[in-house]
């Protein structure tokens, strides 16, 4: 994959309905998708799952979800800094609709897989919160399906709230690499949100990706509400949030393994990991 394409920004990678869209119909994309929905008071969309399982994630307001004949009703959030929002998995091969009273933008995590497992509902409470890093490399990793959290085929996906000044992602890490018991292959997506200052002011924030192998994926970038950018491999972070504009990311993360797990190797000049 060309390097200069791993950098989306808001705006460049939407396919109507969605305002981004992300799948393994892009050319070096295999495993993962990431769309971002936005629905009126009232609208509502239909779609089909495919050969994919999907987790519905509300960024802001709330939405009802009517999949296998049930019904699943999310309260959702104010917005992504707000704090933990319930969540919807839905299963392969099914036929989905999401509507909203009131609106609000909705983020679809997918990843294909293999196994069919039941439509259900993710509650708020029970997402695992964990402080990650100290210092100028503190952040909130919320953890909603992450491996070890809740049980999907292939997806795994956080949330991670840095504070404005710091850094996360951090150190650089990897997992391009299936190594039994040391490392993951898994390719990932991160989709950025910016917290505006007090007056209004945007935010933004900066994502690096080095190669860890030659012609790996190389990105330094600029991001804002609504950028996303690609990891197929190569060591990623630092993810910088400018002082004074908190940095929201989505993690969407698969891959071929035989297993689902997240095993990460830390860059040589930072083995000592996470501190």
């Amino acid at each position: 994959m060309n390097d200069s394409g791993l950098h989306l920004p808001d705006g460049t990678a939407g396919n109507d309905p969605y305002e981004l869209d992300i799948g393994p119909r892009r050319p070096g994309w295999a495993r993962t998708s990431l769309r971002v929905l936005a629905l009126g008071p009232g609208e509502r969309h239909g779609f089909a799952t495919g050969d994919s399982e999907w987790i519905v994630l509300p960024l802001s307001g709330g939405c009802t979800i009517m999949v296998e004949g049930g019904i699943i009703e999310l309260t959702g959030r104010q917005d992504v800094f707000e704090g933990v929002t319930d969540f919807a998995y839905l299963p392969r091969d099914a036929h989905a609709q999401i509507a909203s009273g009131a609106g609000g933008h909705f983020a679809l995590a997918g990843a294909k897989c293999e196994r069919r497992l039941p439509a259900r509902y993710g509650p708020a409470p029970e997402v695992p919160l964990e402080h990650r890093g100290s210092g100028t490399t503190a952040r909130q990793v919320r953890g909603f399906a992450a491996a070890d959290a809740f049980v999907c085929d292939r997806l795994i996906a956080v949330e991670v709230v840095t504070p404005g000044g710091n850094w996360s992602s951090y150190p650089p890490h990897k997992h391009d690499e299936h190594l039994p018991g040391r490392e993951s292959e898994l390719e990932e997506i991160y989709y950025f949100a910016c917290r505006p200052s007090a007056d209004g002011r945007p935010g933004f924030g900066y994502q690096q990706v080095s190669p860890s192998r030659e012609g790996g994926a190389r990105v330094l970038a600029e991001v804002r509400t609504g950028d996303a950018v690609l990891v197929p491999d190569g060591w990623h972070g630092p993810s910088i949030a400018a002082p004074g504009h908190d940095l929201y990311y989505l993690n969407v993360m698969a891959g071929p393994g035989p297993g689902r797990e997240w095993r990460i190797t830390f860059h040589p000049d930072h083995a000592d990991g996470y501190r």
